[in-house]
């Protein structure tokens, strides 16, 4: 992950933006005598709380590890979708 200075940053604020965006790396931004603080896209921040909130709970996460395990094993059932 990139570091910026928050000076850096705020001098090509929509370059820096777009790069974020399109790359999908977000980047530390640094600041004097302050704590640092992390630029990321929102699609990728979104991302990020759909899996906190799905492996929040113990029991569905361990479903969604035995599921990624049947689909590495190729024991995956495939069903047809029904209209409604």
């Amino acid at each position: 992950m990139d570091a910026k200075s928050y000076s850096a940053v705020r001098k090509d604020l929509a370059k820096t933006m777009e790069k974020v965006c399109n790359d999908h790396s977000p980047i530390i931004i640094t600041r004097k005598n302050a704590s640092a603080v992390v630029m990321m896209s929102l699609e990728d921040y979104n991302a990020i709380e759909e899996t906190a909130y799905l492996l929040r709970s113990p029991a569905n996460a361990e479903r969604l590890r035995q599921s990624i395990k049947q689909a590495k094993e190729s024991k995956i059932v495939h069903r047809d979708l029904i209209d409604k």
